[in-house]
């Protein structure tokens, strides 16, 4: 998209200008405080037993899911839609694996991420060689997890707890629950185009949600 006259912001004075930015701070804030009390409200969700002996593929073996834990208390899984036979990972996952943290501060507060997918393990091997990624993957390839985990062909976020050798899940999202993991979004959020898409604003773009989206190699 080329920006026009007509999308791009007024033009004012620094006095107009800081007023705008002020208030809009105030509507920030209120924002972030109310994200403040849904995460409280998401941390109380009840959880349900994952007792099923699952048995995961990965390159040191064979997994529990007790074992994907690593030793710490919380584990959340990222369902990746890459299925047997598929040639590349969906570009959606993909950008979402793109944009996962460092994960030493997961594990400086008892978490620990794996990406999972219903692929088989060599499968997963030569997508992650590709994209260049050294994440934790597993291969859920003929457990039902997926399945289990109600994600179908799509995907999805899961949350675990361990109580001793006890294991719970106590959280799920999928759709656009999966934007809270794309910080390339919240970066383009603050930009005067945005992301660029139709639904947006009038004049901002004219993309459907994520049609954009490349794996990284693609654009």
């Amino acid at each position: 998209m080329t920006a026009t006259p007509h999308t791009l912001p007024e033009v004012v004075s620094p006095e107009e200008w800081q007023a705008a930015r002020d208030a809009l701070l105030a509507k920030e804030k209120a924002h972030m405080k109310a994200a403040d009390h849904l995460a409280a409200e998401r941390r109380r969700l009840p959880m349900v037993p994952f007792t099923k002996p699952y048995e995961f593929d990965s390159a040191d073996g064979k997994k529990s899911l007790l074992d994907l834990f690593d030793g710490r208390r919380q584990l959340i899984v990222y369902h990746f839609m890459l299925h047997p036979g598929d040639d590349a990972g969906c570009p959606g996952c993909s950008l979402i694996v793109d944009n996962l943290p460092h994960l030493a501060h997961l594990h400086a507060r008892d978490v620990t991420l794996t990406v999972v997918a219903p692929a088989t393990l060599g499968e997963i091997g030569r997508y992650r060689t590709r994209m260049g990624w050294d994440v934790p993957w597993v291969s859920a390839h003929g457990t039902g997890f997926t399945e289990d985990c109600g994600v179908g062909r799509g995907f999805g976020v899961s949350v675990f707890l361990r109580d001793g050798d006890d294991v719970y899940r106590t959280y799920f999202t999928s759709g656009r629950g999966g934007e809270m993991f794309l910080a390339s979004h919240r970066y383009l959020d603050i930009t005067p185009l945005g992301r660029q898409e139709a639904w947006e604003e009038e004049s901002r773009g004219d993309d459907a949600p994520s049609s954009w989206w490349r794996r990284h190699d693609e654009y």
